[in-house]
This record gives C-alpha cells, sequence and structure tokens, in this order.
C-alpha cells in the first residue's frame, strides 16, 4: 500500500481505505476462484494495482466520461483506476463468467458505484467511451478489431479518445501498421525493477458510426 502512496500521494481517506481494502477481497476471493497466480497475489499493489494505475499516469480521466476495460480478467486494470477516479464511469467486460464474478464481489466489497460490470465478448458489447483500456490480452490488430466502433465521437481529454493498452516487451512489428501509436515507457513513471520493460500503447482512434 506504501507503494501506491508513494506514487499518487493525494489519495482520499476513502480511496487509501479502498486500495487497504483491495488486497484482502483478492486474497480471500482468490482462495476460491484463482484469477491471480499465487506469485502475484502476494505482490498485487507491484504487479497488478500499481501496473495498472501506469495508464493514469499517461492520461488522467474527467468526471463523467466513459471507459471500457476489455478482458479485464480479476478487475485489472479497471478496478484501481475505479478507485482513483471515482467520478468517471467504467465498463469492465469479461467473456469468463467466473473471473466476472471475482470482479463483481469485489466491487461491491469496495462500494464502488462507478463501475458497471458485463459477462460477455466485447464483440457484443454496444455504446462509445472516451478510452478503451486494458492489460495484454490480445495482439494490437486484433484489439483493434474487437473495439471497432466503440470509440466517442467528442474528444475531452488531453490525448484524443482511443485505446490506452498495458503491455511489455518488443513491440516493432506488432505496431507497424499504426504509425500514430505512441510507446509511454513505465520505467519513466515507476523506478521498480518490474517496469524495466513494461509499457502503456496509446493508439488514437477515430469515432466510426
Amino acid at each position: 500500500m506504501e507503494l501506491i502512496q508513494k506514487y499518487f500521494p493525494d489519495l482520499s481517506a476513502e480511496q487509501i481505505k479502498q486500495f487497504e481494502e483491495l488486497e484482502h477481497l483478492y486474497k480471500d476471493w482468490n482462495l476460491k476462484i484463482n484469477v491471480v497466480s499465487r506469485k502475484d497475489i502476494d505482490e498485487i499493489y507491484l504487479r497488478h494495482v500499481l501496473h495498472s494505475l501506469g495508464i493514469a499516469k499517461v492520461q488522467g480521466f474527467n468526471p463523467g466520461a466513459e471507459i471500457l476495460d476489455v478482458g479485464t480478467g480479476g478487475g485489472f486494470p479497471g478496478i484501481p483506476l475505479a478507485i482513483l477516479f471515482p467520478d468517471t464511469n467504467f465498463h469492465l467486460v469479461d467473456s469468463i463468467g467466473k473471473k466476472m464474478k471475482v470482479v463483481d464481489e469485489v466491487k461491491d466489497g469496495l462500494k464502488l458505484k462507478n463501475v458497471k460490470t458485463t459477462n460477455s465478448r466485447v464483440e457484443e458489447i454496444t455504446g462509445n467511451y472516451d478510452f478503451i483500456v486494458s492489460r495484454a490480452v490480445a495482439a494490437m490488430p486484433t484489439f483493434v478489431r474487437w473495439t471497432k466502433g466503440k470509440i466517442a465521437k467528442k474528444s475531452e481529454h488531453e490525448l484524443k479518445n482511443g485505446i490506452l493498452y498495458l503491455k511489455g516487451g518488443d513491440l516493432t512489428v506488432e505496431l507497424r501498421d499504426y504509425p500514430k501509436a505512441r510507446i509511454y515507457e513505465l520505467r519513466d513513471y515507476f523506478e521498480e525493477e518490474f517496469f524495466t520493460t513494461k509499457k502503456v500503447v496509446y493508439l488514437p482512434l477515430k469515432y466510426k458510426p
């Protein structure tokens, strides 16, 4: 928890309480439904929470903004971002029902009013979003295809509407067809060794009715 406050020192008392409770909820539910590896659950703040919040170092979210988290798994990056931006609306989607059960229980346990969940494939989701976030659920061309037609028309953030994607490793081949993609190295924001190869890929997308 000290790790989160180190990089996000302006948290409210309510946010600190939610981030603290998050660990207990995940450890409890992970014993029943395994959504986080045993190794990772002991380092949940580093490997999951802070990693998710790397997106916030690239782009903060406005009150009322609509964010879609695709392939949220156990609720990352959506749950930590929803705590950090309590006035922003988050829609967490995953096709695996048991993972969404954990997300629902964590959401309810943390009393997150700004989180909506759907157990389905993202292609079946309708609606337009300011940003689509995710943690490496597919190669970028596949991800772009999945999320086609889901970007809102009006941009109201510093970055234009699009994808904010947590990835790692060499992305040269994967991004060669996306000249507008921008890579943000998380090691520029976080000093822990875990982030040496971790990145946020930003890809602006145009509204398509």
